[in-house]
């Protein structure tokens, strides 16, 4: 078992906020961290020690990141399986490219959930028209029309309500291999949360229970409203995952809780998530702690969560009529900005997000969704410009 301890670097593959939230947490612990991201001047980028400016298939770029990790981890589940083999040929890469190749492409993360047993959609492959009006047909309308390969946010996928929506539903995702999956109307879309380190054992942090906005994460509540036994079997379900692809570090499974409360697995994120940020601020070891002790092969941390807990994401739409008034989020004491560093929104990108906390999680979620109601007006006067840093002392 290779373990790496602080004073080591850290590489991170992907430089968004997940990694940047990361690198922060890394940093604190002692470690040095370096990333590779197509942008230059990234959320994560701005933290680091080192950045590495190239695409997630830059084999020369990858290897440089190589050359100055201990060990190397990513924040986004479209890294190139290959470009990590590479990798993995002189430095340890975690979570594996193995793991990778599975949950990158949907049709395999269906096939693998499959053969383990685990609750999901039906779904049914297809590669051309006739197996596109085949796949639905096998499913029932309606269904969800979903590209193999790089969805997220609700990219790369169109809902099917008849067979009159077929064509225009192709061509909306294009003509790549597909699949189609039956469409789930839930009572609930939660998330269990666990990391699990490099000798098996693994930690669960409290579900949460999730809201969505135009198919992107809108706020997470914790801890999620759901009976005992299903917050065992979501539990259950997770690890089976993560012990059957031999996953090291934090991993998300999205899940639906149905009408008649039953869960069915939606997808799994090999990494830090989204829903997963109200541990930073709201449990003993946030997510992102977490995920660098394990990939570094230390002893897991505490999940406990302090205070029950709600997250709202803050998109790039609010900064339509320049930056918001963070006062509205600063004069509440029991709520905490995060903002990633972004330098250009645009509606839809993640551009920060505000925890609030709460021992009464319908006050805390009240909250949020005023604040995110008043930042969301525009100012009524200008805000002061921001001070520029004098060159000099």
């Amino acid at each position: 078992m290779t373990v790496v301890w602080p004073g080591g670097t850290l590489g991170i593959i992907g430089g968004g906020q997940l990694a940047r939230m990361m690198a922060l947490e890394a940093r604190r612990m002692g470690y040095r961290v370096a990333v590779l991201d197509p942008e230059p001047d990234g959320s994560a980028g701005q933290v680091a020690d080192h950045a590495v400016q190239g695409a997630f298939d830059d084999v020369e770029a990858g290897d440089r990141l190589a050359v100055q990790a201990d060990v190397v981890t990513l924040d986004t589940e479209h890294v190139p399986a290959p470009l990590l083999e590479r990798i993995e040929a002189t430095t340890p890469v975690r979570p594996s490219a193995a793991v990778m190749r599975v949950v990158q492409d949907r049709l395999e993360q269906r096939r693998f959930l499959e053969a383990i047993g685990a609750p999901q959609p039906r779904y049914a492959p297809f590669s051309d028209a006739q197996g596109f009006r085949e796949a639905t047909a096998a499913v029932g309308y309606p269904c969800v029309l979903k590209t193999r390969r790089e969805g997220y946010d609700g990219k790369g996928q169109v809902r099917i309500g008849s067979e009159a929506d077929l064509e225009g539903a192709r061509r909306a995702v294009g003509r790549a291999p597909a699949l189609v999956e039956a469409f789930v109307d839930f009572e609930k879309e939660i998330s269990v949360l666990l990391a699990r380190d490099l000798e098996g054992n693994v930690r669960f942090y409290p579900l949460a229970e999730n809201t969505h906005r135009r198919h992107i994460l809108h706020t997470s509540r914790v801890p999620a409203r759901v009976p005992a036994a299903l917050v065992a079997q979501a539990a259950e379900l997770g690890a089976r995952i993560a012990a059957a692809l031999g996953h090291v570090g934090v991993m998300a499974v999205e899940l639906f809780v149905t009408r008649d409360g039953r869960l069915l697995v939606n997808e799994i994120a090999p990494r830090p998530h989204n829903s997963g940020h109200y541990t930073f601020g709201a449990c003993v070891t946030s997510q992102f702690e977490q995920h660098v002790r394990a990939v570094c092969g230390l002893p897991l941390g505490d999940p406990t969560l302090l205070r029950p807990a709600v997250m709202v994401n803050l998109l790039g739409d609010l900064w339509r009529a320049g930056e918001p008034d963070w006062g509205v989020v600063l004069r509440h004491p029991e709520a905490r900005l995060h903002l990633y560093g972004k330098r250009e929104a645009r509606d839809g990108r993640k551009m920060g997000h505000v925890l609030v906390l709460d021992d009464d999680t319908d006050r805390a979620m009240a909250l949020a969704e005023d604040i995110l109601a008043q930042l969301d007006r525009p100012t009524a006067a200008p805000l002061p410009a921001r001070r520029k840093r004098s060159a000099t002392p």
